[in-house]
């Protein structure tokens, strides 16, 4: 994927996450950190967890806000599966999943969705995943994925009836939008749902 489409995904989620008012973020599958590096210099959230599998990402990740001089109060790296919910983590404003979901095996969505939705229930939840209808469209034939890690990229359609089924079952509203590129018939290159549970302050019947 182009750099360019990498940066508009990486804005999308960042407005996404300060639109909601978050001061509390986690970053599910952070890997080298490029959108937590960017919510790291956002001066208005006062907690940022990264999690991720892989230690050696996290290693870089750590050098990379290093060389930046990011204070290490501000932020926390963990080596732990996002599929695998932690008491520790419940309470945050808003978790995101940034291109993520693709690497997990479709047979563990369900312990991913546990995890998320029914333990570590934060108020907003920003999930990326590639759109496999743009795919043509990046030279990607169509007996392969983007990636040879992914295990696999959904049409929109596809995308969206999971989406509507988690937020169902777990009381969320959500919204999808396309992201990086909009093409008239083919969407952008990725695609974004934006998961928010409904508070007392939500309801107007709750005054």
């Amino acid at each position: 994927m182009t750099t360019l489409m990498h940066q508009e995904r990486l804005e999308a989620v960042r407005a996404e996450v300060l639109s909601s008012g978050a001061r509390s973020v986690l970053d599910l599958g952070c890997g080298d950190g490029d959108l937590f590096i960017c919510l790291a210099c956002e001066m208005v959230l006062d907690r940022l967890v990264g999690i991720d599998i892989c230690a050696a990402s996290l290693d870089r990740l750590r050098a990379r806000l290093a060389a930046r001089q990011v204070s290490a109060d501000r932020f926390e790296l963990r080596c732990a599966s996002m599929t695998v919910g932690d008491p520790a983590l419940t309470g945050f404003d808003c978790a995101v999943l940034v291109e993520t979901i693709e690497h997990v095996d479709p047979a563990h969505l369900s312990q991913l969705e546990r995890a998320i939705f029914g333990q570590m229930q934060p108020r907003t939840v920003i999930i990326t995943t590639p759109n496999a209808e743009f795919n043509p469209l990046l030279g990607v034939p169509a007996h392969r994925f983007r990636h040879p890690d992914h295990r696999f990229e959904w049409p929109r359609a596809r995308f969206r009836a999971w989406g509507t089924r988690v937020a169902a079952r777990w009381c969320y509203a959500v919204r999808f939008c396309d992201v990086g590129g909009c093409h008239p018939d083919l969407g952008g290159a990725s695609q974004m749902a934006v998961f928010r549970r409904p508070s007392d302050r939500d309801d107007p019947t709750s005054a």
